[in-house]
């Protein structure tokens, strides 16, 4: 189907965002040359006050809706970029490698394979596959068990793109977010050697991953939390990561129980948006089953909100 145009300041970006909510696919869209195409590895379920920690249940229930339970569906989106001949991947979701406890208490999906297959995109193909951070809802996909019961690479020509601290942070396991992070997601493709560590650190400062996709680090939901930017002729696009989870968290103070550093989550969502704001940039969210990409607009109440792109 053709898809729409999207005009926003001196910029015009063709997509395409699915409404139903059992889509493989969630949205599409053309930033310069590059297709941009948002994958998914369903939807899981997390508690809503670790989603939005010191926010009241009576002011996010009125952005999400809880279960029973308290807990709020939150998507796994995985954004596949091809640009310039290459094919990069964003996030892997929560794989299938989790214990069957787990599986149940955050209901995953594992649909990413056939999200992929859906965007044709075959696992061979990919070229870089970039990890915003460790944390095992965005990296579990890395690997697969063989008929062994071994993790090796899905992807099996990709180069991993990881930061550095990240590694060192995941490798120190401590007691405050071990759970999240699973050494058979990186271990196997470090000792593989098929993994570039990425260094960044001060604001502003990026290291290109390939032609028009480079990452920056963001720091707050964990030291080294990296945001992927796309850019081509002239348009560009930011992949926020847990930096702005959903929607629901565009207001700059609304952020997750999750986050290491609160408060520098705070600082760097204002330091992202300022730039947004000036530059027209699209974001893609990683963790917004409905709404997983849009524009950063200014709310008189809010501060901000995030415009979806619908028709």
């Amino acid at each position: 189907m053709p898809w729409p145009l999207c005009i926003t300041g001196s910029l015009a970006v063709e997509w395409w965002l699915a409404e139903d909510p059992g889509a493989l696919i969630r949205g599409r869209a053309r930033v310069g040359a590059a297709e941009i195409t948002v994958c998914t590895d369903g939807t899981c379920r997390f508690d809503g006050g670790a989603m939005f920690g010191v926010v009241p249940r009576t002011l996010w229930e009125k952005r999400v809706t809880p279960d029973a339970r308290n807990c709020v569906e939150i998507g796994l989106n995985c954004v596949a970029v091809r640009l310039g001949g290459r094919t990069v991947l964003i996030e892997t979701g929560f794989g299938n490698k989790l214990p069957p406890k787990f599986e149940r208490i955050y209901a995953t999906a594992k649909l990413l394979p056939a999200s992929l297959e859906a965007a044709g995109v075959a696992p061979p193909e990919v070229d870089f596959v970039i990890n915003t951070h460790l944390h095992w809802d965005h990296c579990g996909w890395n690997t697969v068990e063989d008929a062994e019961g071994a993790p090796r690479a899905f992807f099996p020509n990709a180069t991993y793109v990881m930061h550095a601290g990240e590694i060192e942070h995941g490798r120190r396991q401590t007691e405050r977010d071990r759970v999240s992070y699973v050494p058979a997601n990186y271990e196997p493709l470090l000792a593989e050697q098929r993994v570039r560590q990425v260094r960044v650190t001060g604001p502003g400062e990026r290291e290109q991953i390939c032609p028009g996709v480079s990452v920056e680090c963001f720091p707050g939901h964990t030291r080294h939390m990296l945001a992927v930017h796309v850019e081509s002729e002239g348009e560009r696009a930011c992949f926020t990561s847990d930096l702005v989870p959903t929607a629901a968290h565009i207001s700059p103070t609304w952020v997750m129980a999750f986050d290491l550093d609160p408060l520098r989550t705070i600082e760097e969502k204002h330091r992202l948006y300022e730039a947004v704001s000036r530059e027209g940039v699209l974001l893609l969210l990683p963790h917004d089953h409905h709404a997983c990409m849009g524009w950063l607009r200014r709310h008189p109440q809010d501060g901000y909100l995030l415009e979806p792109m619908r028709a």
